[in-house]
């Protein structure tokens, strides 16, 4: 179980993660990747609009339901997915084409696409049943409902949603382990990733993972002064104590700030740089993920994340990041705890850009956590897009500790008196 939060100006806020890729029920894949469908040419049986939110589908007893996407009095609802289905980013649009059944003439009345912000369900009626085409909670990014508009083409059923952000490019439909690294991209601009906490293993074990996932360079500072001192990092401190231990790995981090597109495992425990809140100088120059164990007991109400659904151990997520209510106690503790860690300004990791609470670990479900910190890291960079060209300035100006209130060239830290303006 993970949970993750960010500090703004505006303060902390909450989303719930989800992986859309698996089907909530059995944890299997619901949807591959994209399979190109030969169109023909265009016969368009109705055009349906989602501005009428008061649109009834099938009939008088159908009705659309935001906490749960549909509700049916007299059909009965299975749950399946296509696995065709053909995704198009058109800029401040998307379109979306599933196959519909073909030999059949189909109506308006027999589909139902239900939209909401960040969520999507689209059925069909056959036979008497109510089978879901696809089902997310978690598009790739924000949509307009109201503006959500339908139709069938030949055997396809054709959903074009305009999307919040116009100018952010979607990889996919849905927020995914493929569509994030891909989509990250265009989003950090190079900007490194540093991975801190107080677990060694988890850091090395989740960098991996994203330098794998977004083709960045991995670095392990536990392997670097492993092998420029030639010694354990257990026999460095049993020899010259962690303080040492801790402005060696601080030195490596100077050198690597200036690096882009890396992934940084950083040490972990009191003998680490990044948790000592006078050694992160360097450590601003990239994207930092906290990833923290979390006190808090108790089930999430989010759908558990399986790498195989066969397994019985699961890894759940949550974020901090977008406002929505927690919906019962131990969700709203690990929130209250995240808050309460970020205030705490003596832990060095309080400075992360995001903070990912984890319930338990299972090292086979690295990737889940790493899928969590780039779909944080990315709701982050969307709140403010010049975030990555920030952190460049900050590195292009030496990385002088003056993050996030940038001062002008120049600048002497060692003789600052608190007059200087903000550099823009």
């Amino acid at each position: 179980m993970a949970a993750f939060s960010s500090s703004t100006a505006s303060g902390l806020a909450t989303v719930f993660f989800y992986s859309p890729s698996l089907n909530p029920i059995n944890g299997q894949a619901t949807l591959s990747s994209s399979s190109r469908i030969r169109s023909s040419p265009r016969v368009l049986r109705g055009i349906h609009s989602l501005r009428r939110r008061g649109f009834r589908r099938f009939s008088q007893n159908v009705t659309a339901d935001r906490s749960n996407s549909f509700s049916c009095n007299f059909f009965s609802a299975i749950s399946t997915s296509t696995l065709d289905y053909e995704f198009t980013d058109g800029g401040k649009e998307v379109e979306l084409r599933l196959r519909l059944r073909k030999g059949e003439t189909l109506s308006p009345k027999d589909i139902s696409v239900d939209a909401d912000g960040t969520s999507l369900a689209v059925k069909e009626k056959r036979n008497g049943l109510l089978i879901t085409l696809l089902e997310t909670n978690q598009l790739f990014e924000k949509i307009m409902p109201s503006e959500t508009i339908w139709y069938i083409d030949e055997d396809q059923l054709v959903v074009n949603l305009k999307k919040v952000d116009g100018e952010l490019k979607w990889p996919d439909i849905v927020e995914s382990w493929e569509s994030l690294t891909a989509g990250m991209m265009q989003l950090l601009k190079g900007a490194s990733i540093y991975i801190v906490g107080d677990s060694t293993e988890i850091n090395q074990k989740v960098s991996r993972e994203l330098a794998v996932g977004l083709g960045y360079s991995p670095l392990d500072s536990k392997e670097l002064l492993e092998s420029f001192s030639k010694q354990t990092i257990d026999s460095w401190i049993l020899a010259e104590g962690p303080d040492s231990v801790a402005e060696a790995e601080s030195s490596v981090l100077e050198s690597l700030s200036s690096h882009v597109r890396t992934v940084v495992s950083t040490l972990g425990g009191k003998h680490g740089a990044a948790g000592r809140a006078d050694k992160w100088r360097h450590l601003y120059s990239g994207f930092t993920v906290w990833v923290s164990q979390t006190e808090a007991t108790g089930r999430f109400s989010q759908h558990p994340f399986k790498s195989d659904p066969y397994q019985q151990k699961e890894t759940k997520v949550s974020l901090l990041i977008h406002p929505r209510l927690f919906v019962n106690a131990d969700e709203e503790s690990a929130k209250e705890e995240a808050r309460r860690n970020k205030q705490e300004r003596e832990i060095g990791y309080s400075n992360a850009d995001v903070v990912v609470k984890l319930q338990g670990w299972d090292p086979t479900h690295a990737k889940s956590v790493a899928q969590a910190s780039l779909s944080a890291l990315k709701q982050l960079i969307i709140s403010d897009k010049g975030l990555p060209g920030k952190k460049s300035l900050y590195i292009r100006l030496g990385c002088r500790g003056d993050w996030p209130n940038i001062k002008p060239p120049g600048w002497d830290p060692s003789s600052d008196t608190g007059a200087h303006p903000q550099f823009t």
